[in-house]
């Protein structure tokens, strides 16, 4: 792998990253101090209900959230990977994905502040616990809707066609206990020449993906050992943990909300929570504290990941097979062999490439 091109990736996406979150947080800074939501709010009076008020205040903000933050996001998901050969995706196509992102994420966000300030209204104390209860609820609901509704949207599907392959996956995944609706192979190369597998859904949209970039050049023994990994994540219910400290997450980043409003909402004209005119001190607070939260969650990721990769090893007990496919998979997706010890605090769920090589060594002796 070129080490050096992967540093100078990684690094300029990781300034992109920083930049924008900074600029968020100057944003709603911005927007609090200079009384322009407190503005807003008093404007959007005369629209209607309070569900009206709500969702056009929160339309608003999001629209120019997406407007303020599109050239970095231009920079960091299209130029970056186009420059460092990780896409060849046309700007049509990464224009259209983001068009259909929107039309997505506009009215889940319209939603779920509809959602806040009506806990608000209903639990006024308890508001940010019961906020919290349906954030969980929505998660699980998207997670088993996501394989069928959502990601078609974005991606080619059709059933795996290598019969001896598919045989072999869906035999190691009965083995492992896990049941899976079937194996499909996941059009990654129309856009990306990144490679990778997953098992995602529960219970009746589980399912076997394996992308195209992956079987086009990994050997049968390579794929299993990555879907091995895999089925490990469902055998140990990582997905039913992770929902439980995403949950635990944003019920630290609502409370730290709820009390923001009342130590800084009156410097700014909020008097209480109610207010629609304190959303950007919701996001400020709740942010904070989310990427304070992140190290914590991201060693905790880092701690299934080891376990999966044992998993994976003592499963298929080809750990000559997990070596190479790691190597190869690390030199395609121009993964950081060394990432300096914040980055890899705060941005890698896994750990390094050479991490995971010498865990398998250590299994290949033991």
């Amino acid at each position: 792998m070129n080490e050096d091109r992967a540093v100078r990736y990684h690094r300029l996406r990781r300034r992109a990253a920083v930049v924008s979150t900074a600029l968020a947080a100057s944003a709603l800074m911005a927007l609090l101090a200079s009384g322009w939501s407190v503005w807003l709010a008093e404007r959007l009076n005369a629209l209607g209900g309070p569900v009206v008020k709500v969702a056009f205040f929160t339309a608003v903000l999001a629209l120019g959230w997406e407007l303020l933050s599109l050239p970095l996001t231009f920079y960091r998901s299209f130029l970056l990977d186009r420059k460092y050969g990780l896409s060849f995706e046309t700007l049509g196509t990464w224009l259209g994905d983001q068009g259909k992102a929107l039309a997505i994420g506009l009215p889940l966000t319209i939603a779920a502040a509809i959602a806040v300030y009506g806990s608000i209204a209903m639990w006024p104390r308890a508001w940010w616990l019961v906020a919290t209860a349906l954030f969980a609820a929505a998660a699980i609901l998207f997670s088993q809707i996501a394989p069928v509704v959502l990601m078609p949207l974005f991606y080619r599907f059709t059933p795996l066609d290598r019969e001896p392959l598919r045989d072999r996956l869906l035999a190691i995944s009965e083995r492992a206990g896990v049941p899976v609706i079937g194996a499909f192979e996941w059009g990654l190369g129309e856009k990306t020449t990144r490679a990778n597998a997953a098992l995602v859904g529960m219970g009746r949209t589980r399912r076997i993906l394996v992308s195209d970039t992956l079987l086009k050049d990994y050997s049968d023994d390579e794929v299993e050992v990555i879907l091995a990994h895999e089925l490990s994540h469902h055998v140990h219910h990582d997905l039913w943990a992770g929902l439980a400290v995403e949950t635990g997450i944003v019920g630290a980043s609502l409370a730290a909300a709820n009390a923001a409003i009342g130590w800084f909402g009156p410097s700014f004209g909020i008097a209480r929570a109610s207010d629609v005119a304190g959303l950007p001190l919701l996001v400020l607070a709740g942010g904070a504290v989310s990427l304070l939260l992140t190290p914590s969650a991201n060693a905790w990721s880092r701690r299934n990941e080891r376990r999966a990769d044992r998993f994976a090893l003592h499963l298929t007990g080809r750990p000559a097979s997990f070596i190479s496919a790691m190597r190869r998979l690390g030199a395609q997706n121009l993964a950081e062999e060394h990432p300096s010890r914040p980055a890899f605090w705060f941005f890698h769920t896994h750990p390094t490439i050479e991490q995971r090589i010498a865990e398998a060594r250590l299994f290949t002796t033991g």
